[in-house]
Protein backbone atom coordinates (compact mmCIF):
# COMPACT_ATOMS: atom_id res chain seq x y z
CA UNK A 1 0.00 0.00 0.00
CA UNK A 2 1.49 3.28 -1.09
CA UNK A 3 1.92 5.72 1.39
CA UNK A 4 0.04 9.33 1.57
CA UNK A 5 2.21 12.26 0.84
CA UNK A 6 2.19 14.92 3.22
CA UNK A 7 3.15 18.64 1.23
CA UNK A 8 4.65 21.28 3.90
CA UNK A 9 4.22 24.62 2.99
CA UNK A 10 6.95 26.98 4.07
CA UNK A 11 8.58 30.43 3.56
CA UNK A 12 12.19 29.96 1.94
CA UNK A 13 14.43 31.60 4.97
CA UNK A 14 16.28 29.32 6.88
CA UNK A 15 14.78 29.43 9.76
CA UNK A 16 11.23 28.79 8.31
CA UNK A 17 12.64 25.88 6.97
CA UNK A 18 14.36 24.48 9.81
CA UNK A 19 10.67 24.93 11.34
CA UNK A 20 9.27 23.14 8.30
CA UNK A 21 12.38 20.67 8.67
CA UNK A 22 11.48 20.24 12.48
CA UNK A 23 7.88 19.50 11.69
CA UNK A 24 8.73 16.72 8.77
CA UNK A 25 10.71 15.12 11.14
CA UNK A 26 8.12 14.87 14.26
CA UNK A 27 5.05 13.67 11.47
CA UNK A 28 7.37 11.15 10.22
CA UNK A 29 8.37 9.82 14.05
CA UNK A 30 4.73 9.80 14.66
CA UNK A 31 3.34 8.10 11.36
CA UNK A 32 4.99 5.62 9.84
CA UNK A 33 2.36 5.78 6.84
CA UNK A 34 3.19 9.01 5.48
CA UNK A 35 5.93 10.85 3.05
CA UNK A 36 6.46 14.46 3.67
CA UNK A 37 7.47 17.23 1.33
CA UNK A 38 7.91 20.45 1.98
CA UNK A 39 7.37 22.97 -0.91
CA UNK A 40 9.13 26.63 -0.47
CA UNK A 41 6.45 29.70 -0.88
CA UNK A 42 7.78 33.06 -1.09
CA UNK A 43 5.26 35.83 1.20
CA UNK A 44 4.83 39.48 0.75
CA UNK A 45 7.33 40.35 4.16
CA UNK A 46 10.27 38.11 2.14
CA UNK A 47 9.86 40.17 -1.09
CA UNK A 48 9.63 43.35 0.91
CA UNK A 49 12.79 44.64 2.95
CA UNK A 50 13.33 47.89 2.75
CA UNK A 51 9.94 49.14 4.29
CA UNK A 52 9.33 48.96 7.97
CA UNK A 53 6.65 46.06 9.25
CA UNK A 54 5.00 48.57 11.02
CA UNK A 55 4.66 50.75 7.69
CA UNK A 56 3.04 47.99 5.28
CA UNK A 57 0.05 47.33 7.06
CA UNK A 58 -1.03 43.90 6.47
CA UNK A 59 -1.75 41.33 8.71
CA UNK A 60 -0.82 38.82 6.44
CA UNK A 61 2.61 39.51 5.91
CA UNK A 62 3.94 37.03 6.14
CA UNK A 63 0.99 33.93 5.81
CA UNK A 64 -1.29 35.07 2.94
CA UNK A 65 0.46 32.83 -0.13
CA UNK A 66 0.52 29.85 2.24
CA UNK A 67 -3.02 30.38 3.66
CA UNK A 68 -3.69 30.75 -0.05
CA UNK A 69 -2.04 27.89 -1.28
CA UNK A 70 -3.58 25.92 1.65
CA UNK A 71 -7.30 26.99 0.62
CA UNK A 72 -6.53 25.58 -3.01
CA UNK A 73 -5.64 22.40 -1.83
CA UNK A 74 -1.93 22.53 -3.07
CA UNK A 75 -0.17 22.13 0.24
CA UNK A 76 -1.93 19.88 3.38
CA UNK A 77 -0.35 21.70 6.00
CA UNK A 78 1.52 25.48 6.41
CA UNK A 79 4.37 26.03 9.06
CA UNK A 80 4.32 29.39 10.68
CA UNK A 81 6.03 31.18 13.36
CA UNK A 82 3.40 31.57 15.48
CA UNK A 83 4.04 34.86 16.19
CA UNK A 84 3.50 35.73 12.32
CA UNK A 85 -0.03 34.52 12.31
CA UNK A 86 -2.86 36.71 12.67
CA UNK A 87 -4.89 36.17 15.59
CA UNK A 88 -8.03 35.61 13.25
CA UNK A 89 -7.76 32.94 10.86
CA UNK A 90 -9.52 33.07 7.44
CA UNK A 91 -12.33 31.20 6.60
CA UNK A 92 -11.93 27.72 5.27
CA UNK A 93 -8.65 27.39 7.85
CA UNK A 94 -7.74 25.69 11.07
CA UNK A 95 -5.23 26.36 13.50
CA UNK A 96 -4.69 22.63 13.72
CA UNK A 97 -1.46 22.24 16.19
CA UNK A 98 0.85 24.21 18.60
CA UNK A 99 4.24 22.91 19.14
CA UNK A 100 6.08 22.63 22.15
CA UNK A 101 7.11 26.22 23.49
CA UNK A 102 10.88 27.22 22.78
CA UNK A 103 12.18 30.04 25.70
CA UNK A 104 10.24 33.02 24.68
CA UNK A 105 12.60 35.50 25.64
CA UNK A 106 14.45 38.67 23.33
CA UNK A 107 18.11 38.35 23.03
CA UNK A 108 20.31 40.83 23.32
CA UNK A 109 23.70 40.50 20.55
CA UNK A 110 26.59 43.48 21.30
CA UNK A 111 30.02 43.85 21.20
CA UNK A 112 30.97 41.58 23.86
CA UNK A 113 29.64 38.48 25.87
CA UNK A 114 28.02 39.50 28.83
CA UNK A 115 26.38 43.10 28.08
CA UNK A 116 23.22 43.89 28.66
CA UNK A 117 20.40 46.36 27.99
CA UNK A 118 21.03 48.48 30.87
CA UNK A 119 25.24 48.03 30.35
CA UNK A 120 24.82 49.72 26.38
CA UNK A 121 26.79 53.01 25.92
CA UNK A 122 24.92 56.01 26.53
CA UNK A 123 23.35 57.15 23.37
CA UNK A 124 23.85 54.16 22.26
CA UNK A 125 22.29 52.59 18.88
CA UNK A 126 20.02 49.69 18.79
CA UNK A 127 18.67 47.95 15.51
CA UNK A 128 15.31 46.60 15.58
CA UNK A 129 12.60 45.85 13.31
CA UNK A 130 10.08 45.64 16.35
CA UNK A 131 7.79 48.38 17.76
CA UNK A 132 7.13 45.94 20.62
CA UNK A 133 11.11 45.76 21.71
CA UNK A 134 11.32 49.60 20.14
CA UNK A 135 8.90 51.03 23.29
CA UNK A 136 9.80 48.50 25.67
CA UNK A 137 14.04 48.96 24.87
CA UNK A 138 13.26 53.03 25.01
CA UNK A 139 11.02 52.73 27.77
CA UNK A 140 13.90 51.77 29.71
CA UNK A 141 16.74 53.85 28.49
CA UNK A 142 15.45 56.54 26.89
CA UNK A 143 18.72 57.89 25.65
CA UNK A 144 19.02 54.94 23.30
CA UNK A 145 18.95 55.64 19.73
CA UNK A 146 16.72 52.94 17.32
CA UNK A 147 17.34 51.78 13.96
CA UNK A 148 15.17 50.10 11.61
CA UNK A 149 16.59 45.85 11.24
CA UNK A 150 15.03 43.73 8.72
CA UNK A 151 16.12 40.40 7.20
CA UNK A 152 16.32 37.30 7.77
CA UNK A 153 18.21 36.13 11.55
CA UNK A 154 22.07 35.21 9.48
CA UNK A 155 21.31 38.54 7.35
CA UNK A 156 20.44 41.19 10.35
CA UNK A 157 23.57 39.15 12.67
CA UNK A 158 25.72 40.26 9.41
CA UNK A 159 24.20 43.81 9.31
CA UNK A 160 25.08 44.36 12.81
CA UNK A 161 28.51 42.92 12.59
CA UNK A 162 29.14 45.24 9.70
CA UNK A 163 27.76 48.41 10.99
CA UNK A 164 28.87 50.96 14.06
CA UNK A 165 25.95 49.92 16.22
CA UNK A 166 26.39 49.14 19.53
CA UNK A 167 23.80 45.78 19.71
CA UNK A 168 20.56 44.75 17.89
CA UNK A 169 17.78 42.23 19.50
CA UNK A 170 16.32 39.45 18.12
CA UNK A 171 14.28 36.32 19.51
CA UNK A 172 16.07 33.74 21.61
CA UNK A 173 13.89 30.84 19.72
CA UNK A 174 15.37 31.48 16.07
CA UNK A 175 18.51 32.72 16.92
CA UNK A 176 19.65 29.12 18.75
CA UNK A 177 17.16 26.94 16.61
CA UNK A 178 19.55 28.24 14.08
CA UNK A 179 22.75 27.57 16.01
CA UNK A 180 24.16 31.05 16.40
CA UNK A 181 24.13 31.21 20.29
CA UNK A 182 27.58 32.58 20.11
CA UNK A 183 26.61 35.75 18.90
CA UNK A 184 24.15 36.07 21.81
CA UNK A 185 25.95 38.79 24.96
CA UNK A 186 22.35 38.40 27.01
CA UNK A 187 19.37 36.77 27.53
CA UNK A 188 16.55 39.79 28.22
CA UNK A 189 14.49 38.75 31.08
CA UNK A 190 10.95 38.88 30.46
CA UNK A 191 10.66 41.33 33.37
CA UNK A 192 12.54 43.80 31.03
CA UNK A 193 10.67 42.48 28.08
CA UNK A 194 7.89 40.91 26.97
CA UNK A 195 8.16 38.77 23.97
CA UNK A 196 5.69 38.77 20.94
CA UNK A 197 2.27 37.27 21.40
CA UNK A 198 3.08 33.20 20.46
CA UNK A 199 6.87 33.94 19.95
CA UNK A 200 8.98 30.66 20.63
CA UNK A 201 5.66 28.48 19.31
CA UNK A 202 4.95 26.85 15.65
CA UNK A 203 1.80 26.79 14.36
CA UNK A 204 0.62 24.48 11.76
CA UNK A 205 -2.70 25.59 10.38
CA UNK A 206 -4.52 23.05 7.56
CA UNK A 207 -7.50 23.66 5.67
CA UNK A 208 -10.64 22.60 8.04
CA UNK A 209 -11.82 20.42 5.52
CA UNK A 210 -8.99 18.18 5.22
CA UNK A 211 -9.53 15.74 7.97
CA UNK A 212 -6.51 13.36 6.95
CA UNK A 213 -4.38 16.23 7.90
CA UNK A 214 -5.82 17.66 11.09
CA UNK A 215 -5.38 13.64 12.24
CA UNK A 216 -2.14 13.50 11.01
CA UNK A 217 -0.89 16.95 12.84
CA UNK A 218 -3.34 16.25 16.47
CA UNK A 219 0.14 14.35 17.55
CA UNK A 220 2.40 17.29 17.46
CA UNK A 221 0.42 19.89 19.61
CA UNK A 222 1.24 20.36 22.74
CA UNK A 223 -1.70 21.16 25.45
CA UNK A 224 0.29 23.35 28.09
CA UNK A 225 1.69 26.11 24.82
CA UNK A 226 -1.65 26.02 23.29
CA UNK A 227 -3.56 27.25 26.81
CA UNK A 228 -0.96 29.75 26.95
CA UNK A 229 -0.89 31.21 23.43
CA UNK A 230 -4.88 31.13 23.00
CA UNK A 231 -4.87 33.68 26.36
CA UNK A 232 -1.89 35.20 24.71
CA UNK A 233 -3.47 35.79 21.08
CA UNK A 234 -7.18 36.72 22.79
CA UNK A 235 -5.73 39.38 24.64
CA UNK A 236 -3.63 40.75 20.99
CA UNK A 237 -7.49 40.07 18.94
CA UNK A 238 -9.39 41.52 21.37
CA UNK A 239 -6.52 44.99 20.99
CA UNK A 240 -6.60 44.43 17.29
CA UNK A 241 -3.03 44.60 17.66
CA UNK A 242 0.04 42.97 14.61
CA UNK A 243 3.02 44.05 14.00
CA UNK A 244 1.78 47.65 13.94
CA UNK A 245 1.62 48.01 17.52
CA UNK A 246 3.98 48.09 20.83
CA UNK A 247 1.98 44.99 22.30
CA UNK A 248 3.52 41.88 24.35
CA UNK A 249 2.51 38.90 26.02
CA UNK A 250 3.75 36.55 27.84
CA UNK A 251 1.33 33.35 29.63
CA UNK A 252 2.48 30.87 31.82
CA UNK A 253 0.73 27.61 32.64
CA UNK A 254 1.44 26.50 36.14
CA UNK A 255 -0.15 24.43 38.98
CA UNK A 256 -2.72 27.21 40.41
CA UNK A 257 -3.69 28.47 37.15
CA UNK A 258 -2.93 30.26 34.18
CA UNK A 259 -0.75 33.82 34.42
CA UNK A 260 -0.74 36.20 31.63
CA UNK A 261 1.51 39.26 31.84
CA UNK A 262 0.82 41.65 29.28
CA UNK A 263 2.59 45.48 28.02
CA UNK A 264 0.86 47.74 25.62
CA UNK A 265 2.92 50.97 25.29
CA UNK A 266 3.39 53.91 22.65
CA UNK A 267 5.79 53.85 20.21
CA UNK A 268 8.62 56.35 21.48
CA UNK A 269 8.21 54.18 24.96
CA UNK A 270 7.06 57.58 27.14
CA UNK A 271 3.78 55.99 28.18
CA UNK A 272 3.95 51.89 29.13
CA UNK A 273 0.78 50.01 30.25
CA UNK A 274 1.97 46.52 31.85
CA UNK A 275 -0.80 44.28 34.14
CA UNK A 276 -0.63 40.38 34.98
CA UNK A 277 -3.80 38.23 35.69
CA UNK A 278 -4.06 34.68 37.27
CA UNK A 279 -7.41 32.68 36.00
CA UNK A 280 -8.02 29.02 36.29
CA UNK A 281 -6.55 27.24 33.20
CA UNK A 282 -10.30 26.30 32.22
CA UNK A 283 -11.30 29.17 29.57
CA UNK A 284 -7.48 31.09 28.17
CA UNK A 285 -9.11 32.92 25.85
CA UNK A 286 -11.33 34.41 28.31
CA UNK A 287 -8.44 35.50 30.22
CA UNK A 288 -6.69 37.44 27.63
CA UNK A 289 -10.00 39.18 26.95
CA UNK A 290 -10.49 40.00 30.11
CA UNK A 291 -7.07 41.48 30.57
CA UNK A 292 -6.99 43.18 27.40
CA UNK A 293 -10.67 44.95 28.25
CA UNK A 294 -8.37 46.24 31.65
CA UNK A 295 -6.22 47.37 29.46
CA UNK A 296 -8.61 49.65 28.20
CA UNK A 297 -10.58 50.64 30.94
CA UNK A 298 -6.97 51.93 32.00
CA UNK A 299 -6.07 54.03 29.58
CA UNK A 300 -4.05 51.91 27.10
CA UNK A 301 -6.96 52.32 24.03
CA UNK A 302 -5.89 55.86 24.07
CA UNK A 303 -2.24 54.59 22.81
CA UNK A 304 -3.73 51.88 20.49
CA UNK A 305 -5.90 54.68 18.73
CA UNK A 306 -3.14 57.06 18.45
CA UNK A 307 -1.02 54.37 16.48
CA UNK A 308 -4.29 53.30 14.74
CA UNK A 309 -5.04 56.83 13.36
CA UNK A 310 -1.40 57.54 12.55
CA UNK A 311 -0.92 54.88 10.03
Amino acid sequence: MAKKKIIIGSRGSELALWQANHIKKELLRSNKTITVEIQIIKTKGDKILDVALSKIGDKGLFTKELENALLQGKIDLAVHSLKDLQTLIPEGLLLAAITKRHPVEDVLIARKKGMTILDLPENGIVGTGSLRRRSQLVHLRPDLNVEELRGNVPSRIQIFLSSKWDAIILARAGVERLGLKKYVSSIIPTDLMLPAVGQGALGIEIASDNTDALEIVSALNHTETEIAVLAERAFLRQLEGGCQVPIGAYAQVKSNGLYLDAIVGAVDGSIVFRSKIRTAKTHPEKTGIALAKAFVKAGAGKILNDIYNKR
